[in-house]
């Protein structure tokens, strides 16, 4: 696989993997070609963000979980 990007192109093996009736559903590369791309792409991990500052901004009247599996419930 040749991986066009804007700096260049990059010759890219890869390894496609199937389901059991043969159906694509992931594509496999190296970790050292994942490497590249990130660096061509320039991706950045993600970052911590602290949202302490958002503690108790807002008021629940119901318990979070009750609340989902009440709307789960409703699914069935």
């Amino acid at each position: 696989m040749i991986l066009h990007l804007a700096e260049g192109f990059m010759n890219i093996k890869k390894k496609i993997l199937t389901d059991e009736n043969n159906e694509p559903i992931a594509v496999q590369i190296d970790y050292k070609d994942w490497l590249e791309c990130e660096k061509i792409l320039n991706l950045k991990t993600a970052r911590k963000v602290d949202l302490s500052e958002f503690a108790g901004s807002i008021q629940l009247k119901m318990n979070p979980l009750e609340f989902q599996k009440k709307i789960r419930d409703e699914w069935n």
